[in-house]
């Protein structure tokens, strides 16, 4: 039986969408709070609720092969609103979960919007909630959670660290000198749906030279060594040798040109939109000046005359240090009706950061409704998740959904691709199995 207990979900990014549809739709009186469009990150640019800052994928779509295609599997599983979004809106992107932007945050606010129980407030939460009984609470502001709350939060719970993210460019599609590339996915997955943009060995290196000689908007900070590998700049990683680009963002494997031979180098354009009137430039975070990216890029041949529709920009980003304050459930050791979601956790990436908002929110509607709690274990992405921001760690970093963090098979296999798929298989036979049980239990305790 429900209890009447009410939530407040403070941030409207993926995780804390999610969170609150998830209540919401199953009958919990909660409240979403969000101060865009009053204020705006500087990241952010839309009102819409579920924006997408960085980039339009959501990384590979294939559960058997890629762990954060596995997560996006485990997140359908238990009815996820993001990952509906994102089926709903997709564009073409080869084996990844690529959508369009617009579509795909306004599909998410439309969905909250029309959702009962469910009240969207516009507010800048300056202080961290402390629920009481019959209330629970969720933080889910975010890596660019605001000045004042920021600042109650390092207050209130001390530890926090933080470290630099970076967007890619966007050129308009039109402006793409398509005699100079050509189309087709890595490896012939997909049905040729990037932009390839091949260099020769000349252009390639000349590239590189210009891009460590390029002004950057901020070199004092990167110099302190704060920046996230996951989101490293294209001129950080060339820095750290000239070959670097080509066995990495510029890796030409598994990609032929029109006469059949294997480029030197290779930038890969995504689409940003359905329509396809726009293209990123994968891999190309950046923290160069504007001016210097049109001239440093605009060396790729493909890219001579390419309009840019957005700049990369970088940003600092802020999480807390949560092996010493969250249980594995994301709640607050002092307050366990405290929750917090999302990247602000040190979960990394657009599908980690909403499948933390979707466990605190089963953990939260568990203990609403009585339910049997359903513990997911290190056979899950999603459970080795859990463990991973709760286990002490006095080096802890933000971290992605990846086959590093599962229990290793009780045997072992040399051949990658099939022991990703085993590791695979017995995750999303873990959750179904886990679903399963719990459903059983409480059916039995009703009788």
């Amino acid at each position: 039986m429900m209890k009447q207990e009410s939530v407040l979900v403070i941030g409207g990014g993926l995780a804390g969408s999610e969170a609150a549809y998830y209540l919401a739709s199953r009958g919990v009186p909660t409240t979403l709070v969000e101060m865009k469009p009053n204020k705006y990150t500087p990241a952010h640019e839309s009102a819409n609720y579920g924006e997408l800052v960085c980039s339009n994928s959501l990384k590979s779509n294939d559960p058997y092969s890629n762990a954060c295609g596995l997560l996006k599997e485990e997140m359908r599983l238990f009815g996820s609103l993001i990952i509906e979004a994102a089926d709903n809106t997709k564009v073409p992107a080869g084996s990844a979960l690529a959508v369009d932007r617009e579509k795909f945050s306004k599909y998410i606010t439309e969905k909250l919007c029309s959702c009962p129980n469910l009240t969207l407030k516009t507010q800048e939460v300056l202080c961290l909630p402390d629920p009481k009984d019959g209330e629970y609470a969720v933080v889910a502001t975010g890596p660019l959670t605001s000045d004042g709350l920021s600042a109650d939060i390092l207050n209130k719970l001390g530890g926090a660290l933080h470290f630099y993210d970076a967007s890619a460019p966007i050129v308009s599609a039109e402006s793409i000198d398509m005699s100079c590339a050509f189309t087709g996915d890595r490896y012939g997955k997909g049905t040729g749906d990037y932009i390839n943009c091949p260099m020769t060995k000349e252009e390639y290196y000349a590239f590189v030279d210009e891009l460590l000689k390029a002004e950057r908007a901020i070199l004092h900070d990167f110099e302190k060594g704060e920046i996230f590998e996951g989101c490293m700049p294209l001129e950080v990683m060339a820095s750290r040798g000239k070959d670097t680009l080509r066995y990495g963002t510029l890796k030409p494997v598994g990609l032929f040109g029109e006469d059949g031979k294997r480029p030197f180098a290779v930038l890969q354009l995504r689409k940003e939109t359905e329509s396809g009137e726009a293209y990123n430039l994968v891999g190309f975070q950046t923290n160069l000046k504007f001016g210097e990216q049109k001239r440093v890029f605009s060396m790729i041949p493909a890219l001579k005359n390419a309009e840019f529709l957005r700049y990369g920009v970088m940003h600092k980003n802020t999480f807390i240090h949560s092996p010493t304050v969250l249980n594995p459930d994301f709640s607050f050791k002092n307050n366990k009706r405290l929750f917090f979601a999302g990247q602000i956790t040190g979960v990394e990436g657009y599908v980690e950061s909403a499948a933390s908002g979707l466990t605190v929110a089963r953990a939260i509607y568990e203990k609403i409704t009585g339910q049997t709690p359903l513990t997911l274990g290190n056979e899950t992405i999603t459970g080795a998740l859990q463990t991973y921001i709760s286990t002490p760690n006095k080096d802890f970093q933000p971290m992605n959904a990846n086959y590093g963090i599962l229990t290793p098979l009780a045997f072992r296999i040399k051949d990658k691709k099939e022991r990703y798929r085993l590791l695979s298989e017995r995750a999303l036979e873990a959750v179904k199995a886990g679903i399963e049980q719990q459903k059983q239990t409480d059916e039995q305790s009703k009788e």
